[in-house]
């Protein structure tokens, strides 16, 4: 009954045939105004990361800004280091903005360098090196946003 309800008020997914309703959906309009949330200065270092980089074991520096489909963060691992083995359930894009070393994924090994990026399937295990004499920076970006906001449990990580 309520099914039937919310598609009369032009709600729900009934509502995307209901022609009268969706005449102008064309018509471009900002889903919202851009204000200072838009934008997140000095992220690498900040003390806001602490806790994040801590339970990575490695500086990893989230990019606060109002995206409801993608995140994004800059990660560090000095010369030698890695990350922990672990799967989450969003994919990731990692691009190398310098430094060189080597991905483990499901048990296949990538090696990639400055300028190179790397797609991680989700809950596929995996893990990233630098290689020795060489500090690695990177950006990731992932759907996690996208997926929660549909529901989806995302934001389970696991270390294996």
């Amino acid at each position: 009954m309520a099914e039937a309800k919310d598609l009369e008020r032009g709600s729900g997914s009934g509502s995307f045939t209901d022609v009268a309703s969706n005449r102008n959906s064309l018509t471009v309009v900002p889903s919202r105004a851009p204000d200072a949330s838009c934008l997140h200065r000095d992220i690498v270092g900040s003390s806001q990361a602490l806790a994040f980089s801590a339970q990575r074991g490695h500086p990893v520096f989230p990019i606060k800004v109002p995206s409801k489909s993608v995140s994004m963060s800059i990660g560090e691992l000095a010369p030698g280091a890695a990350t922990s083995n672990h799967r989450h359930g969003y994919e990731a894009l990692m691009y190398v903005i310098r430094g060189q070393g080597y991905s483990i994924i499901e048990g296949q090994r990538f090696d990639w360098k400055e300028g190179d990026a790397l797609y991680t399937p989700p809950w596929c295990w995996h893990q990233h090196f630098a290689q020795e004499g060489h500090a690695v920076q990177y950006i990731t970006t992932t759907n996690m946003p996208l997926l929660s906001s549909m529901g989806q449990t995302v934001i389970r990580e696991e270390e294996g």
